[in-house]
């Protein structure tokens, strides 16, 4: 079988990199190209960062953030106040609300939301381990920090359902700043940061 290319390692590696989101093979080539310029040591740190980011990375085994021991920086922290408990989708949450610097308290990662579309329930979420959590630590308020979709509403209902029989524990969620159907985020950090501070009590619908 002929390349398309004149070396078939280029083509290797363009056929790998267009799997990634968001890449097609035109950037791919565009990238392996500007590789080829580079001096070699550059590539092998570049090379060796990737390796090392998919076998050492890990989840923090008490909010299942990414990090890079068995308790993430945050959970770590003695400052932060863990009165409060913070629940979001995905660690890409966490950057987010940290940038707006209005929330000082502890987080909880589900690992995605309910969606029965793309097959995942409440069992594949990690809310089993937020009311152990709840039953465990001195948590004062959760706030459901979750994306203004159905889905996520759905998950905020099935996580309230969860967790009716606390109730010495507020539950909150984030003022309507942010626009039905948008991703937390994607939210840009004032808004997200007003959203936080105005957050309201969680009612059923």
């Amino acid at each position: 079988m002929n390349s398309q290319y004149s070396s078939v390692l280029l083509e290797n590696a363009v056929d790998e990199f267009s799997k990634l989101p968001g890449v097609g093979r035109k950037t791919a080539l565009r990238l392996m190209l500007y590789l080829l310029k580079k001096d070699v040591s550059e590539v092998d740190r570049l090379a060796e960062s990737i390796v090392k980011l998919r076998h050492d990375v890990c989840h923090c085994k008490i909010c299942h953030n990414i990090c890079d021991n068995d308790i993430c920086e945050i959970c770590g922290n003695p400052l932060r106040d863990r009165s409060m408990l913070c629940v979001v989708e995905n660690f890409q949450d966490i950057i987010a609300i940290e940038a707006t610097l209005q929330y000082n308290g502890l987080y909880h990662v589900l690992g995605g939301v309910i969606s029965p579309m793309d097959s995942i329930s409440a069992n594949d979420l990690e809310i089993d381990s937020l009311v152990e959590r709840v039953t465990n630590e001195k948590i004062e308020e959760i706030i459901l920090a979750l994306s203004s979709t159905m889905e996520g509403d759905t998950t905020n209902f099935v996580i309230s359902k969860k967790l009716e029989r606390f109730s010495n524990i507020k539950l909150t969620v984030l003022a309507r700043g942010i626009s039905i159907n948008d991703e937390l985020q994607y939210t840009d950090e004032a808004t997200l940061g007003r959203s936080i501070i105005n957050r309201v009590p969680f009612k059923l619908n």
